[in-house]
């Protein structure tokens, strides 16, 4: 039998404390995206599904205040060469925390991607990855920046 010793639990304790102050993601992407088909030479338009849990908002691509973080999809290089990022439009909402209106997506909304498929790219099952930073907030605070990664499945046919 194994003696835990108290620096030990203190550590466990403390460990599980931080775990629990971590807040939780309130983006995610809704579902499972289809799979793209993205014919080798041609250019495909992929829809990215987000969703917001119910009281929170995320920044746009083009915040009000420049110490605001700016939702920004970025793609990894792979089997497609992203063209552009397409976002909806911001809503412009009023909190209490500035006197401004601030420029933000909340609820569900798309991004699009405008991809091109090289036309050296190999045909079959693949997938490009990427990565969307946000920060969220609610009407009293934001929350700290975070990263999170995506991935969309592609058929890439000749």
């Amino acid at each position: 039998m194994t003696k835990t010793t108290p620096k030990l639990a203190a550590l466990a304790i403390a460990l599980g404390s931080l775990a629990a102050a971590q807040p939780p993601a309130v983006l995610s992407v809704a579902g499972t995206p289809p799979s793209l088909q993205a014919k080798i030479g041609a250019t495909v338009e992929a829809k990215l599904p987000l969703q917001l849990r119910p009281g929170y908002h995320v920044q746009s691509n083009t915040p009000t205040d420049k110490y605001l973080i700016p939702l920004r999809l970025t793609w990894n290089p792979g089997p497609l060469e992203a063209l552009g990022v397409t976002y909806p439009k911001p809503k412009m909402e009023k909190y209490a925390f500035s006197e401004m209106p601030q420029s933000v997506f909340s609820g569900n909304f798309e991004l699009t991607t405008k991809f091109r498929v090289p036309e050296a790219a190999i045909a079959g099952p693949s997938a490009i990855t990427g990565k969307l930073r946000y920060q969220a907030c609610n009407d009293a605070m934001c929350l700290p920046p975070r990263t999170m990664d995506v991935k969309l499945p592609v058929d890439i046919v000749r």
